[in-house]
């Protein structure tokens, strides 16, 4: 399969995703018996292929705790519609589909496997991936924890960093699920929302930064310029007071703690849609920017996806290390998302232990609305979550 950049070259990155695409490991079958625990892993998703890149946009746009736009049951299915053959293009370009599926199911595997170490009282242990636009979608996923008659769920956002249009949304959709039915009396259910300065993130973070400056030469080490850089946000949901920017400058700031301090870095921001103002500055823009002023060597890592997927894969790896490093004669590595880290793996198991020893099953500050919130289902799913998590 030859895969083209979007000059037309081929793009040696590009054959390095595949390469990563084929190397996902492949999850065991769980055979756990009668789970006592569930782990509900929930994240967006990403289409396994092209083919479902339709179906996914338009649920992406659609959703209006992810993105409001006026008129919104005409204009979203518009959107992805004239979207489509561009996204299906960028994933053909990775090799036909996000791995972040494979990611999520083999993360989940390692994780209940130690927390049967860790935690035989709440053993065994299951995982659940619940995806937001994609299947395996979560109402599904509820239905078989349900199917699966455990004694305790725990709905876990793989969103290290809080937003109302990921996390939110996500928690949101349970509460749609079973906002016309009861939910199991049976189950006790109990949400991490958060934990975006777990010092074991931090330091998977940190070594997977320490690999890519081990790449350039000792004498231009320490000037290595480090972007830290996540999915933007609209300011208008900054503005109502999103806590999504304050919790990923909170990561990079552990992370920098990890790595003593020993680069210059910046937080910036990509993935910006349509054209309201979204938060800045682009990490496009500022790449070229520090050209600008003299910097040469950089390394992208992102601080806000913990598995490769297409904001990695394609928007890093290719538009950016590849296609602008080449335009700008400048050298850009990137740092490897979690994936499998061990101490990635470690930083998950001791989450759920610690949420799992807890007397609070859900955290006041996800009980809390932002200031200048108007989404009245909001409100609405958090008092019912308040309600259906007890301690």
């Amino acid at each position: 399969m030859v895969l083209l950049g979007r000059q037309g070259f081929v793009s040696p990155l590009a054959q390095c995703a595949v390469r990563l695409l084929s190397s996902v490991p492949q999850p065991k079958t769980q055979a756990v018996g009668k789970p006592k625990t569930g782990i509900v892993m929930m994240n967006m998703g990403g289409p396994e292929s092209s083919e479902q890149v339709h179906e996914y946009l338009l649920r992406i746009m659609t959703d209006s705790d992810m993105i409001q736009l006026p008129v919104q049951s005409k204009l979203g299915p518009f959107i992805a519609k004239r979207r489509t053959p561009e996204v299906q293009k960028k994933y053909n370009e990775i090799g036909g589909g996000s791995p972040i599926l494979k990611w999520t199911r083999y993360q989940g595997q390692l994780l209940c496997e130690k927390l049967d170490l860790l935690s035989p009282a709440t053993a065994p242990h299951k995982y659940y991936v619940a995806f937001r636009y994609v299947d395996p979608l979560t109402e599904h996923t509820l239905a078989e924890v349900e199917k699966d008659g455990v004694e305790r769920a725990i709905l876990f956002s793989q969103y290290p960093q809080y937003s109302c249009a990921t996390t939110g949304s996500s928690f949101n959709a349970v509460y749609s699920y079973y906002k016309n039915r009861n939910a199991p009396s049976n189950i006790k259910w109990s949400i991490i929302d958060r934990w975006a300065t777990h010092p074991l993130l931090a330091r998977t973070i940190a070594d997977r930064i320490n690999t890519e400056l081990n790449k350039f030469s000792e004498d231009v080490r320490k000037d290595v310029l480090i972007l830290f850089s996540a999915h933007s946000l609209p300011l208008k949901a900054v503005n109502r007071g999103d806590a999504y920017p304050s919790e990923v400058g909170a990561t990079v700031q552990a992370v920098m703690g990890e790595l003593g301090n020993s680069n210059p870095y910046s937080l910036v921001w990509q993935s910006k849609v349509g054209p309201l103002p979204w938060l800045g500055p682009f990490t496009d823009d500022a790449i070229k920017g520090y050209v600008k002023q003299g910097k040469k060597n950089f390394i992208l890592v992102p601080v806000a996806f913990v598995n490769e997927h297409i904001e990695t894969l394609h928007e890093m790896d290719i538009e950016y290390a590849h296609d602008l490093g080449k335009e700008l004669g400048v050298k850009i590595c990137r740092a490897a998302a979690p994936n499998d880290h061990p101490l990635f793996i470690n930083a998950l198991a001791d989450v759920v232990i610690k949420h799992l020893a807890s007397s609070q099953p859900v955290s006041a500050k996800f009980l809390t609305r932002c200031p200048h919130c108007t989404n009245t289902r909001c409100d609405k799913s958090k008092a019912w979550f308040a309600q259906i998590c007890r301690s």
